[in-house]
């Protein structure tokens, strides 16, 4: 049985792959798979005997050269790394190598995954939640004196830290005295968003401005008691308007 596996032509392994890999030994390519033609979007002949440094940004090389020598006896971890494909192409991959022997030729085997659909997705998702933790610090002024805070989508810890920080800051900056802060818009209250409006308040509350909490629906109510926090002190309405009609505001006209 092992006598079959250890027949087994190298070459063909890794040209079955769906994986891009690369062959390269002394900083020179020696083979790569069709799947690394389809990616680097040029032929063998175009690759081959090339340097695998190459595809690097300029940047990167000094690092790189580091990284390929020490993978000649043990896998380099997997990294980050932007590169370019023939064409000029600049492309976000993952790279990992690890020390193959082709005969007697010390040799590194190199995987590349391309990372651009992920890494568009991340920065996506950053864009938005660098919007929405501005929204969620935002404090809208209504009248002298009066202010609303909405609070959107999910409080993580990170929002919920950022919120502890900016809103009593935001809050002296703007001169408020009175603090709506609307919770209709957040998607989920747990233990961590009821803990955050408790020491909101309680902090809003030690730099003398009235805090009232709006669109507390019954599930925050319900979580507050099963956690053991008193809302109380907390002065609430079911939506911004009973509020502004609290405080005397006619909101109106």
């Amino acid at each position: 049985m092992s006598e079959n596996i250890e027949s087994i032509n190298y070459k063909e392994v890794i040209e079955y792959s769906l994986d891009p890999l690369i062959v390269h030994s002394q900083l020179k390519i020696i083979y790569i798979n069709e799947a690394a033609e389809k990616f680097f979007r040029a032929s063998r002949d175009e690759v081959m005997g090339a340097s695998p440094l190459d595809i690097f940004k300029d940047t990167s090389k000094p690092a790189i050269i580091k990284r390929i020598s020490g993978a000649y006896s043990k896998p380099a971890e997997v990294i980050e790394e932007s590169i370019y494909r023939m064409d000029g192409t600049p492309v976000d991959v993952e790279l990992y190598c690890h020390p193959i022997k082709i005969g007697e030729t010390k040799a590194i085997q190199t995987y590349v995954k391309d990372i651009t659909e992920r890494k568009q997705q991340e920065k996506v998702q950053y864009e938005m939640n660098i919007q929405i933790n501005e929204l969620a610090t935002k404090i809208v002024p209504l009248i002298e004196g009066i202010a609303v805070l909405p609070l959107l989508g999910v409080i993580n810890e990170d929002r919920a830290k950022q919120l502890l920080e900016l809103v009593p800051v935001n809050v002296q900056e703007q001169e408020v005295s009175r603090l709506i802060i609307d919770c209709s818009g957040i998607y989920k209250i747990d233990h961590l968003v009821i803990d955050s409006l408790f020491k909101i308040n309680n902090v809003l509350k030690l730099l003398g401005v009235k805090c009232i909490l709006t669109g507390v629906r019954p599930q925050l109510a319900v979580e507050a008691v099963k956690h053991g926090i008193n809302l109380k002190n907390i002065i609430t309405f079911s939506n911004v308007k009973d509020a502004l009609d609290f405080l005397g505001v006619n909101n109106t006209k």
